[in-house]
């Protein structure tokens, strides 16, 4: 009973700030988009890059410590992807728009606050290191699927793996890693105050979430059904077998299980509407697995909290 009721109160605030950011734009209608276009600009370009480097950056982070998590996170990532793809062959999707979705989860906008109250703001360092393996999975791997098979002129106006790496979010942690490896420290106030910056997208990413949610249908649902379960019971199952295969700490433990049970990301959305990858059908994956979440999150975080 005692880990149902913290199960609860971890799920309850994330859920009711997505309620609220969905509401307010479900009220508010289109010029809610042109709101929060600024918003999500600053927190894409400077706050969560900010949230990232401090959490790499931090005297507690000890990347030796965090390899093996890393390393899971990794393993999760292309093991969904692997078990996704005989999934979308029998099903008859093309595994360019089903198995990319498979591979990166939500670890963001919603596994980053749910580390935090699950686990504690200490734990934060090691959600960030789960997030960069899935980063690092899904801009090579991930985009090297979708670009398969296309011509030059197919992928016109695409962004281009190299940009993506290149972005604020990558960069920041990239030069977070090099600070936790040579164990480089800034300046108490100035870390201070770009902690303080980067804890301020945790609420923005949720409510965020929930206003993009407005913007995608239920079209394509059956597509949509089998992404939102295939997405976290193939997390769940690599998840399982690496439980037995790594000496991880209990929290590590809970982390792992955490990671395995997210919905996909609402990036992968953005991603396949510029590769022009059936996008339509991605971002139903996308509605229904952060619906689905309602549920295998719970889950997830029972199996880690045992």
């Amino acid at each position: 009973m005692q880990v149902l009721e913290r199960i609860f109160g971890i799920i309850v605030p994330v859920f009711v700030i997505i309620a609220l950011g969905y509401g307010y734009a479900r009220l508010r209608g289109r010029t809610v988009q042109a709101d929060m276009a600024a918003v999500n600009r600053v927190s894409m370009d400077v706050l969560r890059p900010l949230l990232v480097f401090t959490a790499l950056a931090a005297r507690d982070f000890d990347l030796a410590h965090n390899s093996l998590l890393i390393a899971a996170g990794a393993a999760i990532s292309l093991g969904s992807g692997l078990l996704a793809w005989p999934v979308a062959r029998l099903l008859g999707y093309d595994v360019r728009s089903f198995v990319p979705p498979m591979m990166y989860n939500n670890c963001g906008n919603m596994g980053l606050p749910l580390a935090v109250l699950a686990f504690g703001s200490a734990s934060l360092s090691a959600a960030v290191a789960l997030f960069m393996a899935c980063n690092l999975v899904y801009f090579s791997f991930g985009i090297a699927l979708l670009r398969r098979g296309r011509r030059a002129d197919a992928t016109a106006g695409a962004v281009s793996p190299w940009q993506l790496l290149l972005s604020p979010m990558m960069i920041a942690m990239l030069v977070g890693v090099v600070f936790a490896a040579l164990h480089l420290n800034l300046p108490a106030p100035l870390f201070q105050a770009l902690k303080l910056l980067g804890e301020a997208c945790i609420p923005i990413m949720l409510f965020s979430l929930g206003v993009r949610m407005v913007e995608v249908s239920f079209k394509s649902w059956q597509i949509g059904m089998a992404g939102a379960i295939v997405c976290p019971v193939a997390g769940l199952l690599v998840a399982a077998m690496l439980d037995f295969m790594l000496p991880l700490t209990a929290v590590q433990r809970g982390q792992m299980y955490l990671f395995a049970a997210l919905p996909p990301a609402v990036l992968c959305f953005m991603v396949a509407e510029r590769y022009r990858q059936e996008p339509d059908k991605v971002a139903a994956i996308v509605l229904l697995g952060n619906l689905a979440a309602v549920g295998f999150v719970p889950f997830g975080l029972w199996l880690g909290l045992r």
